[in-house]
């Protein structure tokens, strides 16, 4: 039975609230039951690449708000889980009510292949550390001489394979990342019940495009469109002029010298991992994120009519919100600055190819009558295809995401 906290624990965690949110999991038996698993996701191709995803999720109604210190406890939760589970995290941004991550999830038998061998044991147990407590793992080592004292293998095996089933997933992960901030959240404001609206929202995104020839020059890197994305939400919600400003972000936290929030944004650009200065990937990043965007050479007198609009938007804190008119394009830089419903609903997204390859490996979720996957998006530009139709605006309004 889990220990009750002392009047001096008490009193610290009044001291400093993210106290809880730091302590790494201790030996506690009864929180070691199964997962239900629950309704399958569209995973991507099994290829020896990782598979990249766009995750959201929203409070229950868009309703509860986290302030400046709640924010920091989801970022430290975030990263420590990623840690854990074996995510990359690219980037990410914690707003008043919802978060953002673009995540990368490693080919799993690739990843795993650490833990097999006559060593496998000891780094899985050395990995554990990363989110369990010395104490935890220490108890764990003397349970598992126990068992194979007595000659139970199949209990420390089978106990081996439940931590082994939690790496390299990407429900579990995000499941992982909400309950533990969950509990936290409500022990902070006693009370009990659902923190989170429904189950997260993932879209499959491909990944880079590498270089490409003439023909292919409207091929969209949605990559690195989705990280911006990302990034932008408090510009586009008017928390922040830049979205260097804004904290609880992946280029925020990169910009404020953070080194694995710097390796992240260095992969979204496609530059050596630890190349923040030395390739200058906050220049690049910057230039990527279009905080001054300029209309390329070449481009209609609207186009930028529309570009500087956008610029402007932004440093007034606004957000584009009209629809596109029947017939009407948008650039990349464009769909940036308006809150795009579509980069988190739309199952999968990426080049015709990519998205037909995925619908034909995951045929079976869907209707017989359906003959194609990829559709392609009119609004954009460039050449961009979607497994799921999308109304192109966000449905929640500004008011949930000025905090």
């Amino acid at each position: 039975m889990k220990t009750p906290p002392t009047p001096d624990a008490k009193a610290d965690e009044e001291l400093d609230p993210l106290l809880g949110i730091n302590a790494k999991t201790n030996w506690y038996p009864a929180a070691q039951g199964g997962w239900s698993g629950g309704r399958k996701r569209i995973l991507g191709p099994k290829m020896l690449e990782s598979n990249y995803y766009h995750v959201m999720s929203r409070t229950c109604g868009g309703e509860l708000f986290f302030d400046d210190t709640e924010k920091e406890a989801l970022r430290r939760v975030l990263w420590r889980v990623a840690e854990f589970c074996g995510v990359q995290v690219l980037t990410y941004c914690v707003m008043g009510n919802h978060f953002h991550v673009l995540a990368a999830v490693p080919h799993r038998e690739s990843w795993m292949a650490r833990f097999e061998g006559p060593e496998g044991e000891r780094r899985l147990l050395g990995h554990l550390r990363s989110l369990y407590s010395k104490a935890y793992v220490t108890q764990l080592e003397a349970e598992f001489r126990e068992w194979r004292r007595v000659g139970n293998e199949v209990a420390v095996q089978k106990k081996l394979q439940s931590f082994k089933q939690r790496l390299c997933d990407l429900s579990r992960f995000v499941k992982e990342v909400k309950e533990r901030f969950s509990r936290w959240y409500n022990k902070r404001h006693e009370r009990r019940g659902t923190l989170w609206m429904d189950r997260f929202k993932s879209v499959l995104i491909e990944g880079h495009v590498g270089r490409r020839g003439e023909r292919e020059t409207k091929r969209i890197d949605v990559v690195r469109t989705m990280a911006a994305y990302i990034d932008l939400n408090p510009v586009r919600a008017g928390l922040v002029r830049e979205a260097a400003d804004y904290a609880w972000s992946g280029y925020g936290e990169a910009k404020a010298g953070t080194r694995k929030a710097q390796r992240g944004i260095c992969r979204v650009v496609e530059k050596p991992v630890d190349g923040w200065e030395t390739s200058q990937v906050a220049e690049v990043y910057a230039g990527l994120l279009g905080s001054s965007p300029e209309p390329s050479r070449g481009s209609s007198q609207e186009t930028q009519r529309r570009s500087h609009r956008l610029a402007n938007s932004s440093r007034s804190g606004q957000s584009l919100q009209a629809r596109p008119e029947e017939g009407e394009t948008l650039s990349v830089t464009e769909m940036l600055g308006r809150r795009v419903r579509l980069f988190s609903e739309a199952v999968v997204l990426g080049s015709k190819a990519f998205v037909d390859e995925v619908f034909q490996l995951e045929r079976s979720k869907f209707g017989p009558k359906r003959k194609q996957g990829a559709r392609r998006v009119s609004e954009c530009e460039g050449e961009l295809y979607t497994m799921k139709r999308v109304r192109w605006l966000n449905p929640h309004s500004d008011q949930g995401e000025r905090r």
